[in-house]
């Protein structure tokens, strides 16, 4: 005969199999990749939805951080920031064809509404023609440059008239002399368009940024420093890493000037994607230290960027990598506060935290998070989806599986 107690314990085990077993069940690539396209639409619709409507302006919301330090500045460039940096996450799922027919469906709207607002954000004329002079616009011009690289097909899917206005503006920014800082790299990123595209480009602007981080400002072990001095903070994958290897390989693919560049930052860009991946914990959360942190998944950019073109390094399986991503995708959007009453992203991590904000930060800046998307832009077939759900390092760790340890790389330029 079995005691209460032993009874008890018997019905945990079985009660704990059973959710193991379920959730086994219900978590596959398919199943992530659902949750991945419902963020990423819950996320990107206000912007896109209202900037093809000609409403940005009219209907986006600006919190600003308590300790903002322009508040007339910041507010107006807030639009062009929602606007690039969404676009930037949302390219390569633009630029593919793949998808079950409810995601062929959305992909077909948000092409439409891409298409809609570049015109509406670049013609003078219109109620959302964002501003393209100044200090923050330049950084943003670089994102809506880098979505307009990650998506051929929506820079060839705009007319004409909307294509030169778009260069237009984009050499409005070249009257902006950028921080000698990460924003090199933004510079260089509006002139690695121009190179793409086979446009005229100012190759001094695009080349001080690259020279600049691969001759001197490599300090070892995957990272960078921010100009002349490291800074512990995220922003190694934010734009560091993701900016510089699509520069050089947009450069390369014309030239081929920075063949040794692109031969060392491959290893270089796999260690640091070894390193992001160890910061994220078994439920999705990761330290938050440094600057910017209110970017929420978009601290994450690097290594969602190597997954996305297939570049991970051999410790890292792409079935690994998604599961991770995934966990901090949801840990990232699943608190109560995380959206207003609207729908536009509120200023903070974990919920509405707007005391985590640095001076700059305002909603619009929010949507860098839509950067961690990338691997949407990879077919179904692709490993990265298809494979079957992998404890990421710190779920091996921290329930007593085996793990490799990890070491410094000392490989450089």
């Amino acid at each position: 005969m079995i005691c209460k107690k032993h009874a008890f314990l018997l019905i945990t085990i079985f009660l704990f199999a059973f959710c193991v077993k379920a959730q086994t069940q219900k978590t596959t690539g398919m199943t992530d990749r659902k949750v991945w396209l419902y963020y990423m639409d819950k996320i990107a619709r206000p912007v896109m939805s209202n900037i093809a409507n000609n409403t940005l302006k009219a209907n986006m919301p600006v919190e600003l951080s308590p300790r903002i330090d322009n508040k007339n500045n910041r507010a107006k460039v807030a639009y062009l920031e929602a606007f690039g940096r969404t676009l930037s996450g949302l390219a390569p799922w633009l630029e593919a064809e793949d998808g079950d027919a409810d995601e062929v469906k959305l992909r077909k709207q948000y092409r439409e509404w891409a298409l809609k607002g570049i015109a509406n954000a670049v013609n003078p004329a219109d109620k959302d023609f964002l501003q393209w002079n100044g200090g923050q616009p330049l950084v943003d011009a670089s994102f809506v440059a880098l979505g307009l690289i990650r998506s051929p097909w929506v820079w060839t899917h705009l007319d004409a008239k909307v294509q030169q206005q778009v260069i237009d503006q984009f050499k409005v920014t070249r009257a902006t002399v950028p921080v000698y800082s990460n924003w090199l790299l933004f510079s260089g990123m509006i002139e690695a368009f121009f190179c793409k595209y086979d446009i005229e480009y100012d190759a001094v602007r695009l080349d001080f940024g690259v020279k600049e981080f691969t001759k001197h400002w490599y300090v070892g072990d995957g990272l960078f420093s921010d100009g002349m001095a490291f800074h512990y903070d995220y922003y190694n994958s934010i734009v560091i890493h993701p900016n510089l290897n699509t520069i050089i390989d947009v450069v390369n693919s014309k030239k081929n000037i920075y063949a040794k560049e692109a031969t060392s930052l491959n290893i270089i860009s796999k260690r640091y994607a070894q390193i992001l991946e160890r910061q994220i914990n078994t439920d999705g959360s990761y330290p938050v230290v440094g600057r910017s942190v209110v970017y929420r998944g978009g601290v994450f950019h690097h290594l969602a960027y190597i997954a996305y073109k297939q570049q991970l390094p051999e410790s890292l399986k792409p079935a690994q990598v998604r599961c991770a991503l995934t966990a901090v995708i949801k840990k990232t959007l699943e608190a109560p506060t995380t959206f207003n009453d609207k729908g536009w992203l509120n200023l903070g991590i974990y919920g509405s935290q707007p005391d985590l904000a640095d001076v700059y930060i305002t909603t619009g800046s929010l949507y860098m998070c839509m950067d961690i998307f990338l691997p949407l832009g990879l077919p179904q077939t692709d490993d990265f989806w298809s494979g079957a759900p992998l404890p990421w390092s710190s779920v091996k760790i921290w329930t007593g599986q085996q793990a490799e340890p990890d070491h410094a790389m000392d490989a450089g330029f």
